[in-house]
């Protein structure tokens, strides 16, 4: 699917298209409808570009006990 929005538009609410994008990626992750890597590929940012993103928003990120618990299961660490 396409969407289509005019660069009269974006000039009007102040966005270049890069700008308009990071929004809704941030946008999508917050309302936990993208994952990180999904998020982070639709604003076509790095890793950590994306984070400072979310940062700058106030935007936490969804890491749960069971994340950390997989994380430390990978790194062979057990509690």
């Amino acid at each position: 699917m396409a969407i289509i929005i005019s660069d009269e538009t974006l000039a009007k609410a102040q966005l270049t298209e890069q700008d308009f994008l990071i929004d809704l990626a941030c946008y999508l992750y917050d309302k936990k409808r993208l994952s990180m890597r999904n998020a982070q590929a639709l604003a076509s940012l790095n890793l950590l570009d994306f984070q400072k993103e979310l940062a700058k928003r106030e935007i936490g990120t969804h890491y749960t006990q069971e994340d950390l618990n997989k994380d430390l299961q990978n790194l062979g660490i057990s509690l």
